[in-house]
């Protein structure tokens, strides 16, 4: 029997076969989500010589009197500078784009340009998320992922953050204005005062100066 005479016995009975349809909204979220995620471009080469090249960022949570905060940071993994932070008691996508709005306001970028930079994450909800891809896109920055579940892979900042939490006194903080403000104290001590061995004894500001100076 062909598909043919299916067609008029069903016509002559009234016969209605049930087609489940593709759900639209599926789909969308389905494509949206394969475009969430980007190549590893890092690849673990965590020794870098030109500044401006290579970010990376993360988040971290700072618990201080019974509470918790969030602290956002982008690092640039040649001079260990932190480009851009935030600290906020929430973890909407709000932390992660104002970061990346701070960073426009680091005066290296008066006359550097974010094009081509990599910035580099883990594959956290808010870095594949649109909003994010697309401030990031509209600075023309290129995006570079961590495979999944594979934290060595953006071991620059997590390093970073292990120092943070060994060297800043936030555990005793007893308002999240305290706690802000002895993280702006840190991060401007971070950048500006603390030498490091592996930066030829500079600071991070200081060696980026350097770098650019000799590159």
């Amino acid at each position: 029997m062909n598909h043919k005479k299916i067609q008029r016995l069903m016509k002559k009975y009234g016969l209605v076969c049930r087609i489940r349809r593709v759900n639209p909204y599926r789909m969308i979220m389905k494509k949206s989500l394969e475009h969430r995620t980007f190549e590893n471009l890092l690849d673990r080469q965590f020794t870098q010589d030109t500044p401006l090249k290579v970010f990376c960022t993360d988040i971290t949570y700072l618990p201080y009197n019974n509470r918790m905060a969030y602290l956002s940071v982008v690092k640039d993994i040649a001079t260990g500078e932190v480009m851009s932070w935030n600290l906020s008691q929430h973890i909407n996508m709000d932390i992660v784009i104002q970061t990346v709005e701070r960073m426009k306001a680091h005066p290296v970028f008066k006359t550097a340009s974010f094009k081509d930079i990599i910035i580099h994450s883990d594959q956290g909800v808010h870095y594949t998320h649109p909003d994010y891809i697309r401030a990031i896109r509209e600075l023309g920055m290129v995006q570079s992922m961590s495979r999944k579940g594979n934290c060595i892979d953006n071991a620059p900042i997590e390093s970073f953050f292990g120092h943070l939490k060994d060297d800043m006194d936030y555990k005793d903080c007893k308002t999240f204005n305290e706690l802000y403000s002895r993280t702006r104290q840190h991060m401007k001590y971070y950048n500006h005062k603390r030498p490091q061995w592996n930066l030829k004894k500079m600071t991070p500001v200081m060696y980026r100066n350097h770098l650019l100076i000799t590159t």
